[in-house]
């Protein structure tokens, strides 16, 4: 799967969609998609994701209290 990272607009190829749904898990591990050779994977922050088209993450996939209001 790929998203956006918001700062920088680089394309991230998420490793593990399994972590990237889990709201229990707040990194993701990612490849930047840059330049002919594939890059070493770092650790993403969910937060400083969005999809490709602009849309951002789904709240449950950030919040493991998504339904409980503040």
């Amino acid at each position: 799967m790929f998203l956006t990272h918001k700062e920088t607009g680089v394309l991230i190829e998420v490793q593990s969609p399994d972590v990237l749904i889990n709201p229990s898990m707040s990194k993701v591990k990612g490849r930047i998609q840059s330049g002919e050779e594939e890059q070493d994977p770092e650790q993403f922050s969910k937060e400083d994701l969005i999809f490709p088209s602009g849309e951002p993450l789904p709240k449950c996939w950030i919040d493991a209290d998504y339904r409980h209001e503040v």
